[in-house]
C-alpha cells in the first residue's frame, strides 16, 4: 500500500483505525459485545504479527479478513450459531409512533439472520464499498462465489422485508 504504513508503529495505526474496525466487526458479528470480543483478539494477535502485517499491500484489508475468521472461529470453536430474534410486539397496544422502528434498524434485523457469510459479503461490498474481487481475497473464495453470495443475501432481505411490509400493513 503506502510507505507511509510500512512506518507507522502498531499504537498509531490501531489509534486512527479502531473506530472503523470496531464498526466493521460489529456489522459482521451482529453485536457490540461480539464485535468488542473479536476486535480485541484480532487486535492481540495483529500486534504480534504487525511486522509482516504492515508490509502488506493493505493492512487494513488483512486485519479485516482476520475479524471475519475470527468472528468464524468463535462460532464454531463453541458450536453455536446464534440467531437474533426481532423483539416481540403486542399487537394489540395502540400504535404509538415512537414504538415504530425504522427502515434501517428492521433492515439490520434482517441482516442479522444472513448466514455468516452471507452478511460478510454484503457488509463487504455495502459498508466498506470493496468490490467483487477484493471481497473474494478477503473471504478466501472465487468471484462468482461472492457474487452468488449477495444475490442470495439480497433476495432473502428483499422477500423479508416485504414480508414484513405486508404483515404490518
Amino acid at each position: 500500500m503506502d510507505v507511509v504504513v510500512a512506518e507507522i508503529d502498531f499504537d498509531e495505526w490501531v489509534s486512527a483505525r479502531v473506530p472503523a474496525l470496531l464498526r466493521f466487526a460489529y456489522l459482521v458479528t451482529g453485536s457490540r459485545e461480539a464485535a468488542d470480543d473479536v476486535l480485541q483478539s484480532v487486535l492481540t494477535r495483529s500486534f504480534e504479527r504487525w511486522g509482516t502485517i504492515r508490509r502488506t499491500d493493505d493492512p487494513d484489508a488483512y486485519v479485516r479478513r482476520m475479524i471475519i475468521n475470527e468472528n468464524v472461529s468463535s462460532w464454531r470453536r463453541w458450536g453455536k450459531r446464534q440467531t437474533p430474534v426481532a423483539d416481540i410486539v403486542d399487537r394489540n397496544r395502540a400504535g404509538d409512533p415512537s414504538d415504530q422502528v425504522s427502515n434501517a434498524d428492521a433492515a439490520w434485523r434482517v441482516c442479522q439472520a444472513l448466514p455468516q457469510r452471507q452478511r460478510a459479503a454484503v457488509v463487504l461490498r455495502f459498508y466498506e464499498d470493496l468490490d467483487h474481487r477484493e471481497i473474494a481475497g478477503i473471504l478466501g473464495c472465487s468471484e462468482s462465489t461472492v457474487r452468488s453470495q449477495i444475490h442470495r443475501a439480497l433476495a432473502a432481505l428483499r422477500v423479508e422485508l416485504e414480508r414484513q411490509e405486508a404483515s404490518d400493513g
